[in-house]
């Protein structure tokens, strides 16, 4: 209902609302731009080829949009501990996690969906997949796990402000710096951080694990195989570690002026 109400003040006013989703579908693709100009001067990154990063792109900006559009709000958690205003969703009768997602929520953040769908379409129009039926299902499945881990540690994230109000920006090193690093092959990077996002903050699970089966490449070492079919089930449990934070930091909350 929350979220409802935001939507359609939001459609209120719609040639606002289209100019907004086209500037966000246009900045956030800014991004990829740069991986264009990048394979005007070479021909492949960490031997991947220009099709096989735009896959890894878009399904990590997909997943991460999906999170970004349901979650994003949490950001301002820090805020909201801070001058008191929590207290106005404590008093009502609904989940407060819910509640926070909900409120002040952004269509135009689903601008950033449309342009990571609009890259994984392009990377998977000039790849020459060898496709099977375990990796037309495993694509969507990592696109959905995916867009579940990251929507965890944004949780993760706002819990950890209900201590520390003014680190938003050391959280966003975790969701928007994790987009930005698996839009690269995992081959360019140092295999200390490689296992780094696969056993410690597992963004790994998000695409690159998936993609590289679906791409015939094989894991970073030390990783098994099986591991690119493991996503639903690291996002289940993120999701858990994620609801064991923030019910913490719920308990820790003492209201205004504690």
């Amino acid at each position: 209902m929350v979220a409802g109400m935001w939507i359609r003040s939001t459609m209120a006013y719609r040639s606002s609302f289209v100019l907004t989703l086209v500037t966000s579908f246009c900045v956030t693709f800014f991004d990829f731009v740069v991986i264009l100009l990048m394979f005007g001067q070479v021909e492949g990154l960490g031997g991947f080829t220009f099709a096989e990063v735009a896959l890894l792109y878009g399904t990590a900006g997909t997943s991460f949009g999906i999170a970004d559009l349901t979650m994003g709000s949490l950001q301002r958690m820090g805020k909201r501990v801070r001058d008191g205003s929590l207290d106005t969703f404590l008093m009502r009768p609904a989940p407060l996690l819910a509640q926070v997602a909900a409120d002040k929520f952004a269509l135009r953040r689903f601008g950033r969906v449309l342009q990571g769908v609009f890259v994984l379409v392009w990377g998977l129009i000039l790849l020459d997949v060898a496709w099977t039926p375990l990796k037309v299902v495993l694509l969507p499945v990592a696109l959905v796990s995916g867009a579940v881990i990251f929507a965890a540690l944004m949780t993760i994230g706002a819990a950890t402000l209900f201590w520390m109000q003014d680190a938003t920006e050391v959280t966003n090193a975790f969701t928007y710096g994790g987009n930005t690093l698996l839009g690269y092959p995992p081959t360019i990077f140092a295999q200390d951080l490689v296992r780094g996002v696969v056993y410690v903050v597992p963004l790994a699970f998000v695409n690159w694990l998936p993609a590289l089966y679906v791409l015939d490449r094989p894991a970073p070492a030390g990783v098994p195989e099986w591991a690119a079919f493991a996503s639903p089930l690291v996002a289940a449990v993120c999701c858990g570690v994620a609801g064991l934070a923030w019910r913490a930091g719920i308990r820790s909350y003492r209201s205004t002026g504690s």
